[in-house]
């Protein structure tokens, strides 16, 4: 698996999520809750968007290279929109999103030819608590990390080559946080989902780069389950050697 099928599959699943009504309404509810904190989230970051350019980048006085102050603002604009969609991703996951997310995966399942392995007899209250559980160490730290890794290059030398890689960090995490979605219900261990996600990191950082794009990032996010799970099923169909479902 390699970038582009990252890509491909977050896709599939966005596709799939569109044609099927259950998954839709699910997505959709998803989308709501995202956008409405992201809309609050963004109307306060971008309320102190002078601020934080100033602090960067005084106005310049030369009217030679003024224009690049205002190209700054409004690259920095987007990223401040960016950093609000993740930070609203994760406050809805914290609230219900994981509930909804494993409902999108179980009906994925069943859309497409079953369950990806045997999953153990408990219960299924068991099997959410652990999910929930997860998100501590496989999203919310590592993304958190990243946004103030970001924050902080914007004060120092490297701040260019931070604030590049900190996105690109954050939408590994992301995409990890939907894939690791079927193996975490199963309740394997922490330790060998995470091999499993640095193994196979070009497909992870496809996964997630549109999660990177603003406004459409919302939709991405929302639908990001499905693709998981095709990936999932498609991977375990090679192991076992059906032959896997049709793209698209």
């Amino acid at each position: 698996m390699n970038l582009f099928s990252g890509i491909l599959y977050n896709l599939r699943g966005l596709w799939l999520g569109l044609r099927t009504p259950r998954l839709l309404m699910l997505g959709l509810l998803r989308f709501a809750v995202v956008a409405l904190l992201t809309v609050g989230l963004s109307g306060v970051i971008l309320a102190k968007h002078a601020e934080i350019l100033a602090l960067l980048w005084q106005r310049p006085e030369s009217a030679w290279i003024v224009w690049a102050w205002y190209l700054a603002s409004w690259l920095l604009s987007l990223l401040l929109m960016g950093i609000s969609a993740v930070i609203a991703y994760l406050l809805s996951q914290i609230l219900f999103a994981v509930l909804v997310m494993d409902l999108m995966s179980r009906i994925t399942e069943r859309l497409v030819g079953g369950p990806v392995a045997a999953s153990p007899r408990v219960p299924v209250m068991t099997q959410m608590g652990f999910l929930i559980r997860q998100e501590v160490p496989r999203n919310i730290i590592p993304v958190l990390l990243t946004l103030l890794l970001m924050v902080l290059g914007w004060f120092t030398p490297l701040g260019p080559v931070v604030t590049t890689i900190g996105p690109l960090v954050a939408a590994i995490f992301l995409a990890w946080d939907n894939t690791d979605l079927v193996p975490a219900r199963n309740l394997q261990p922490f330790r060998l989902r995470f091999k499993s996600l640095v193994r196979s990191l070009p497909f992870h950082l496809g996964f997630g780069l549109p999660f990177l794009i603003p406004v459409l990032n919302l939709i991405f996010l929302s639908f990001a389950p499905v693709g998981a799970t095709l990936y999932h099923l498609d991977r375990e169909k090679r192991v076992t050697g059906s032959p896997p479902e049709a793209s698209m």
